[in-house]
């Protein structure tokens, strides 16, 4: 009966996509890399999947693009599950739309990366399969601008956020917003450290101890809506800032090089992932953003990536905020 099942799958793979003894190579040797295991059912269709992938991999980078695609940690899975297990699942309702940051106008410089500014940024960090990637936002900002006001680094706790932030239209391992979980954080007088409070990627009871809090919030800065150069400014002159953008199938794979899409939208009601700016510069004429996120350091490059400056790219400019410690 194995036998005959497996041959039906075989059958039923091969013939809606043809697989070559050089694809299965190239997806045990990928397995090992990850450290990968699979039954015999799921190693047939993971293995589709990764073909299909490694193969839409190879055909953007043959095209004449600002950036590169590559295998990762998500190579075996398709976009529908991935959308599902990482990004927000929540529709989000930005509370940043109406700004109260005020611009200074400049002049700016013409590249700023606050990793190389001082002690001021945590290593990157990764949510798993848990859609939290607004507490990683959230947390990465705060440690920032605490570290740039007091001149200690501290990581901070994103499994607290996931756990009590709830009363502000955040919801945990489904969604919410950098700038929900200031306010949040803001009201709840503190914000524990990874270390008291750490990450499980799960939901959880919430164990807040207030005695414990390291970190405060005394106001929350958000930039207006679509005000790119808000952002530039509040990078150039403050300190990294949070924001939430569209995440589609392509950005899934990237590898390296300056990030654009024409398959994304740039409005508020379609961001699904929250991240950190924590510089900008120009590569080939094309001014870019420098951006921290929240999938592991074997991610893009080095856990960071590059995304095109000054066209709202993928609503990156739709929901922006910092704290004010």
């Amino acid at each position: 009966m194995t036998k005959l099942w497996l041959l039906l799958c075989l059958a039923s793979i091969t013939s809606a996509f043809y697989l070559t003894q050089r694809d299965e190579f190239h997806f045990k040797s990928w397995m090992a890399q990850y450290n990968k295991a699979y039954n015999l059912k799921e190693y047939y269709e993971r293995l589709q999947i990764f073909t299909e992938n490694k193969r839409r991999i190879d055909k953007h980078n043959k095209g004449n693009h600002s950036f590169t695609m590559g295998l990762n940690q998500f190579s075996d899975m398709t976009f529908t599950e991935f959308q599902k297990t990482f990004l927000l699942s929540e529709p989000q309702n930005c509370s940043a739309t109406k700004g109260n940051y005020l611009s200074s106008n400049g002049p700016h410089p013409d590249s700023i990366d606050w990793r190389k500014k001082g002690n001021y940024i945590t290593p990157v960090k990764n949510q798993g399969p848990c859609g939290s990637c607004w507490t990683f936002s959230t947390t990465g900002c705060l440690e920032s601008v605490t570290a740039i006001s007091t001149g200690k680094l501290v990581p901070l706790s994103e499994q607290q956020l996931v756990d009590c932030a709830q009363d502000f239209n955040n919801h945990g391992c489904s969604g919410g917003l950098p700038s929900q979980a200031f306010e949040y954080i803001m009201y709840n007088k503190g914000l524990m450290t990874e270390q008291d409070y750490p990450y499980k990627y799960v939901e959880g009871i919430c164990s807040y101890q207030p005695s414990l809090a390291a970190a405060f919030v005394k106001e929350v800065r958000n930039i207006t809506a679509y005000d790119e150069m808000g952002m530039v400014d509040a990078v150039a002159t403050q300190n990294p800032v949070s924001f939430a953008f569209e995440v589609t199938e392509d950005f899934m794979h990237y590898h390296q090089g300056v990030y654009s899409s024409t398959k994304c939208h740039n409005t508020t009601d379609k961001v699904n992932h929250a991240v950190l700016a924590v510089g900008y510069g120009q590569e080939n004429r094309t001014p870019y953003w420098i951006v921290k996120n929240s999938w592991g350091p074997n991610w893009g490059i080095d856990g960071y990536f590059l995304i095109e400056m000054g066209k709202n790219m993928c609503g990156l400019a739709a929901c922006s905020s910092f704290p004010v410690v």
